[in-house]
């Protein structure tokens, strides 16, 4: 099972409400199956209804295991875009929703199958 370590979790929202009404992007950092760190790529831009990552500036790094957004929607449903990018970026995605408190998120697998990540100290 997944684990994200809290503090993560509130700099995701922390970090969405700041970027808020456009989307915010960062891809997952994780060690034995917990998320400990978000890594911001240059290049990344923002929007209102998508966020568009410069690929070519992701590191090539085995420890960067999936991404997370936010979608100010309030829906934290994945797009066909954002199933397309789960398929080629990891194994674990998270999106979090407006008004972007702890409990308003979800997570998914590389299918877009949501799948279950725990939130620890």
């Amino acid at each position: 099972m997944w684990k994200i370590r809290k503090n993560i979790l509130k700099m995701i929202m922390e970090s969405s409400r700041s970027s808020y009404p456009n989307e915010f992007g960062a891809f997952l950092r994780a060690k034995h199956k917990i998320i400990y760190e978000i890594i911001l790529i240059p290049g990344t831009i923002s929007g209102g209804r998508s966020v568009l990552y410069n690929l070519l500036m992701k590191p090539i790094d085995f420890t960067i295991v999936g991404s997370v957004h936010s979608h100010p929607s309030g829906v934290p449903l994945p797009s066909q875009a954002d199933l397309d990018m789960f398929s080629k970026t990891g194994d674990v995605h998270i999106i979090v929703a407006y008004p972007f408190s702890l409990n308003a998120w979800k997570a998914y697998n590389r299918e877009g199958e949501e799948i279950e990540v725990k939130v620890i100290e």
